[in-house]
């Protein structure tokens, strides 16, 4: 028994190595994507990065763009954590939770997330990481069916305007994806009060498409009116 117990623990220590090294490689590649243009990043520099060897390296992955996948899978993962977290918390009462959760999971480090849209926009039709790139639309689709199942809740206690769910949700990308492109606009990147901007949009966006915000202008009541 005690034999059988030792080689379990090896097993899972070896486990727990193997997984930490695989962190180190994400790690080093994300480090080197954002010093450098990501054409410039080579399996080998990541390998010299992360202090290992480069045969080491694809141990754990068999090709760069598997690395890259793996990168925006992890980032993915972390706001569905985070919006999770906050969908879970509006049920409960705090009905501007899901948002601010969303945008801080984005803003909190917007280099980042520009590289995440930068690497995806190289993996969309790349042949050895379909499965990977499925898995994460499906993450997404499912994020957005969560977010659709309380949009609507939240339109029905009349906290948000009564409008179609997604253009709420939507209306958040767009905003947090404005945010992003800010921080990297040569005319403005020159501030440097990112953090505290960042901070700000936040908090519109909390509050974005609360109940009494959204009034249609006449001319277009009129034009539904006549269509009726």
């Amino acid at each position: 028994m005690q034999a059988n117990s030792s080689s379990a623990d090896r097993i899972r220590e070896k486990k727990k190595l193997f997984l930490a090294r695989e962190q180190r490689i994400i790690d080093a590649a994300i480090e080197l994507f954002l010093e450098e243009s990501i054409d410039r990043i080579t399996v080998s520099k990541i390998a010299v990065r992360a202090g290992i060897g480069k045969g080491t390296v694809y141990k754990h992955f068999l090709t760069k763009n598997e690395i890259l996948i793996r990168i925006i899978l992890d980032y993915e993962q972390n706001i569905t954590t985070k919006l999770t977290d906050g969908i879970q918390r509006a049920e409960a009462g705090d009905s501007g939770a899901a948002a601010k959760s969303y945008f801080q999971a984005r803003l909190e480090n917007p280099k980042l997330d520009r590289l995440i849209q930068q690497l995806e926009d190289r993996l969309v039709e790349s042949d050895d990481v379909v499965s990977q790139v499925e898995e994460l639309h499906q993450l997404r689709r499912s994020n957005e069916d969560a977010l659709a199942g309380l949009t609507g809740k939240l339109i029905d206690r009349g906290v948000l305007e009564d409008v179609p769910p997604h253009f709420h949700y939507l209306a958040c990308w767009a905003l947090a994806q404005g945010a992003i492109e800010l921080c990297f606009n040569k005319t403005w990147n020159y501030r440097t009060d990112t953090t505290e901007l960042m901070e700000f949009i936040t908090n519109i966006g909390v509050t974005m498409g609360n109940k009494g915000q959204y009034h249609l202008d006449e001319t277009s009541t009129n034009k539904k009116s006549k269509s009726k």
